[in-house]
């Protein structure tokens, strides 16, 4: 399926709390595994929190369903708020995908327009919690009603249907004010809280939207100095800058995580981020003997402009990049740009085959086994697509070259 699966994700959960945040910010990608993946991961640049897959329902057995038709039938007969109950949870089932999405990608106006009728009826199933509980105030759901009613709040507004946003935060005021709110919900409504204010600067632009990210974190350090999560979210705001292109903020956040962090986890990756960021204007050593027995040498292409492509076939997100690596080598090859690949890929076959398939002619490092890949470790490439760009003089000065690749490029061959 192409669509990250947004609203589905938003539905089963009620509401996003995670370290990584920031996934809905930026591109996703694949995480490079020693081991070769069967299937391609789903591309996110429609923005989405968290990318699931529906399961097929459980199937009873034979044995099973006559014991589960013997209980239905000796069952005590439904009541009014039991009937009112079945009503609300088929209300909350997530509507499904439009099935021709699976065959071809749809436009971001149809995404628009399937996410905001979603939101919608995110919002309306909330309302039917809401009437059940005011219903049947003792009834056994009552409570999950309640919890279940801010979560598809939460889902509605991220989804676009802002006109819930009012209730949304009665509701978490509300819950706020409670003095026994254990401190791990507490946590939970405040990231929660700081996430969606994160996707209100979005449309200002990814700077905004980190910037607005860092500041809540910030605030949530003083509101809960112990807790490891602060850290994970601000690691994951450091990434964030790389991802944009701002080494030097990046750079500060990581290496304050790296010397003060109390959770190991996060120390030791923010020792990683700091480690990568610091190859940031600095010549990058690249040599190996390609898969087609070329020598790759970086160092010796001092004059080009060169893309160092860290990928898979195995990588949905890597494919999809394909057409636009292509088109930028294509017009600008001629005026000094190279591409480099760095393939994370444990079949030489499928690779070869893609290779002259897509009629990719730069160099691919190919290395196999079950080890992984020594280019990946050695430049702590925790994800792919990675796109690198090397300036004329052999010195990495980009780290996203994926996005706006051939803008890119181009001021980077227009440098003296």
């Amino acid at each position: 399926m192409f669509m990250n699966l947004t609203h589905t994700s938003l539905w089963r959960r009620g509401f996003a709390f995670a370290a990584l945040t920031l996934v809905t910010l930026h591109v996703a990608g694949c995480g490079p595994a020693k081991t070769e993946k069967t299937t391609a991961a789903p591309d996110a640049k429609t923005a989405a929190p968290v990318a699931v897959t529906k399961a097929a329902p459980p199937q009873a057995t034979e044995n099973e369903a006559d014991m589960l038709a013997a209980l239905a039938e000796n069952a005590a007969p439904l009541t009014e708020g039991d009937k009112a109950w079945r009503e609300v949870q088929q209300a909350m089932r997530p509507p499904g995908y439009p099935p021709e999405w699976r065959e071809k990608e749809p436009t971001k106006e149809e995404v628009a327009a399937f996410e905001q009728k979603n939101g919608e009826m995110a919002g309306a199933a909330a309302d039917k919690l809401k009437d059940f509980y005011t219903r049947f105030p003792k009834h056994d759901h009552a409570e999950d009603a309640r919890k279940q009613e801010q979560g598809l709040l939460n889902a509605a507004v991220q989804l676009g249907a802002t006109n819930r946003l009012a209730r949304l935060q009665e509701l978490e005021a509300e819950r706020l004010k409670d003095p026994n709110l254990p401190e791990d919900d507490r946590l939970e409504l405040r990231v929660q809280q700081l996430q969606r204010a994160a996707f209100q600067k979005k449309g200002d632009g990814i700077s905004a939207a980190l910037t607005e990210m860092e500041r809540g974190v910030r605030v949530l350090q003083k509101e809960f100095p112990k807790r490891a999560e602060i850290g994970a979210l601000l690691l994951s705001v450091a990434q964030g800058w790389a991802d944009e292109g701002n080494a030097e903020k990046g750079r500060a956040l990581a290496g304050e995580l790296a010397d003060g962090s109390t959770d190991e986890e996060t120390k030791e990756s923010a020792k990683a981020l700091v480690k990568k960021l610091d190859r940031v204007g600095k010549p990058l050593a690249l040599k190996f003997a390609a898969m087609d027995g070329r020598e790759v040498d970086l160092q010796k292409l001092k004059g080009k402009v060169v893309l160092v492509d860290f990928w898979a076939t195995w990588c949905g997100p890597c494919i999809k990049e394909l057409p636009a690596v292509k088109a930028a080598y294509e017009k600008l090859n001629a005026k000094g740009f190279e591409i480099v690949g760095i393939s994370f890929d444990q079949d030489k076959a499928a690779l070869e085959k893609l290779v002259a398939k897509e009629k990719m002619p730069w160099p691919q490092y190919f290395e196999g086994g079950e080890k992984g890949n020594k280019f990946g470790e050695e430049f702590n490439i925790s994800g792919i697509p990675t796109m690198w760009l090397v300036d004329k003089q052999g010195v990495l000065r980009d780290l996203n070259g994926r996005e706006k690749l051939t803008e890119k490029v181009e001021k980077l061959l227009a440098e003296k």
